[in-house]
């Protein structure tokens, strides 16, 4: 099993990384959506919900976060301030990189360049993931629901992930949200690019190595 690196600092290091992933993480999902190519799962159920009421794609993805973390702590999963700061800011900044509209050009590239803005994109969002994991200060609302719906059932974790993964994916897709080759780009491809952040952030000598799961990372 890999185990997440720990971001080298105190707390206002870890906070700065914290933020900084979080950030990088909504920026991989705006390059997503532009690429027209088909978003991330949860993604594809916060474009749905905005497609059906009020809310913005950012603010959809604010009320599902949230959603989630009430869920995942009803659940008895443990709740850090990460996990509140990952579920209230990637929407606030997917709303501001929108609404900047620095990538609205993205979608009238060609195939290929759109492609390539795929790829990059989710591996933005792999060391986004790393930047914050890393800052060991809680897991996301999903990742949360992923560990204590693990522990409830007795499933293994890739087995209720995946359940999870396709469950939004389908609900988001009855609602109107864009399912693609992306989604499957996603759904295989963020694994491997997280644990690619993983290493190259212990290379770079940003974090150390980690053998054990950061104290919000475990089951409580």
């Amino acid at each position: 099993m890999i185990h997440p690196p720990h971001i080298r600092g105190g707390p206002a290091v870890r906070t700065a990384s914290l933020v900084a992933g979080l950030f990088l993480f909504a920026l991989g999902i705006v390059m997503q959506l532009e690429s027209g190519l088909g978003l991330g799962p949860w993604d594809v159920l916060n474009q749905g919900i905005s497609e059906r009421t009020p809310l913005s794609f950012g603010a959809a993805n604010v009320a599902v976060g949230l959603a989630v973390l009430v869920a995942s702590w009803a659940l008895g999963a443990r709740i850090g301030p990460g996990t509140v700061a990952n579920a209230i800011l990637i929407g606030v900044f997917v709303d501001l990189l929108l609404e900047a509209g620095p990538l609205d050009s993205l979608s009238e590239q060609s195939l290929g360049v759109r492609i390539s803005v795929l790829v990059a994109a989710i591996l933005l969002i792999g060391l986004g993931s790393g930047l914050y994991i890393g800052a060991a200060m809680g897991a996301g609302p999903r990742d949360s629901l992923m560990l204590v719906g693990a522990r409830r059932t007795g499933v293994r974790l890739g087995a209720v992930r995946a359940a999870l993964e396709v469950a939004v994916a389908a609900a988001g897709l009855a609602l109107g949200g864009t399912v693609g080759i992306g989604t499957l780009a996603f759904a295989f491809g963020i694994g491997p690019a997280v644990e690619l952040a993983f290493g190259a952030l212990v290379r770079a000598g940003v974090a150390a190595p980690q053998q054990h799961g950061h104290e919000y990372d475990r089951a409580s």
